[in-house]
C-alpha cells in the first residue's frame, strides 16, 4: 500500500497541468471529457438522489463533473494534485456561479482527515493515472459513510481499448495529446472488482460507455471492452 503522499506520478500531474488553460474549451484537448460528462453524470444521478448529499470528486481536474454534481444539488468537495488545473477549476466557479470546495490533496490524505464523511464519492478517469489504484479505492471506501456509493470509471486493458483510446484518440484523430494514456495502466473489471472487495465494498453495477468521436455522441452499453463505469456500495 502506498503512503498518502507517495501515490502520485509527478509526470501525470504535470501533464494535466499543461492542459489546464483549455480545460473548459469543449473543442480543446478535453473535448472527450465534455462529450462523456453528461452520460457519466446521468449514470450517477440514476443511482443516487444528489440533492443535499455530501459528494466528493476524486481527481476532479478542471471541475467538469464537480460542477455537474453541484448543479444537481450536491454539496461538493473536489480534490486533485495538479495545482494549475485546480486554479482553473476555482476560476470557473466565477463563471458558473456554483459552489465547490476544491482542495489540493490526495484521497489517502483526505481519508485520514474526513473518514466516513461522504454519501457519494466519484473517481472518474483517474485510476489509470496513479501508481497504486487499489490505494485510491481503499481511501474512497474509508471516505464513504455506511450505505454510501462509490462511482468509478476507467479504461479496460484490452486490444480494442488500446486501439480506441491510444491509436484512435491520440494518434489518428488527435482528440487527446499523445502520451495521455499508457496501456499497461488500464484496468480490467476483474481487477477493479477485487480491489472493491478488498476495501469492503460491494459491486452493484458495471456498464460500458460507447463514444462516437465524429458525432460526439456517448451512451451506455453492455460492453465494457473499452471504457466502463462501476458503482459500488458500502454496507450500511
Amino acid at each position: 500500500m502506498s503512503t498518502a503522499r507517495a501515490n502520485v506520478n509527478p509526470h501525470e500531474t504535470a501533464k494535466f497541468d499543461r492542459l489546464a488553460a483549455r480545460w473548459w474549451d469543449p473543442d480543446g484537448e478535453s473535448r472527450p471529457l465534455h462529450d462523456l460528462n453528461p452520460v457519466r453524470l446521468a449514470y450517477i444521478a440514476d443511482r443516487v438522489a444528489l440533492s443535499g448529499v455530501q459528494a466528493l470528486d476524486v481527481g476532479c481536474g478542471g471541475g467538469l463533473l464537480s460542477e455537474g454534481l453541484a448543479r444537481a444539488g450536491a454539496h461538493v468537495t473536489a480534490i486533485d494534485l495538479a495545482p494549475a488545473v485546480l486554479d482553473v477549476a476555482r476560476l470557473h466557479l466565477h463563471e458558473s456561479g456554483l459552489s465547490v470546495d476544491y482542495r489540493e490533496t490526495s484521497a489517502e490524505m483526505l481519508a485520514q482527515e474526513l473518514p466516513g464523511r461522504f454519501d457519494v464519492v466519484t473517481c472518474l478517469e483517474m485510476l489509470e493515472h496513479v501508481p497504486d489504484p487499489a490505494s485510491v479505492i481503499g481511501a474512497c471506501a474509508r471516505l464513504l459513510k455506511p450505505g454510501g456509493k462509490l462511482f468509478l470509471s476507467t479504461l479496460n486493458r484490452t486490444p480494442v481499448a488500446f486501439g480506441a483510446a491510444i491509436l484512435g484518440a491520440e494518434h489518428l484523430l488527435r482528440l487527446l495529446p499523445r502520451g495521455t494514456h499508457h496501456y499497461a495502466q488500464f484496468l480490467k473489471p476483474s481487477e477493479i472488482a477485487a480491489d472493491l472487495r478488498a476495501a469492503g465494498l460491494e459491486l452493484d453495477d458495471l456498464s460500458g460507455i460507447a463514444y462516437n468521436p465524429l458525432t460526439r455522441k456517448a451512451w451506455l452499453t453492455p460492453s465494457v471492452a473499452v471504457n466502463y463505469l462501476a458503482c459500488a456500495s458500502k454496507p450500511a
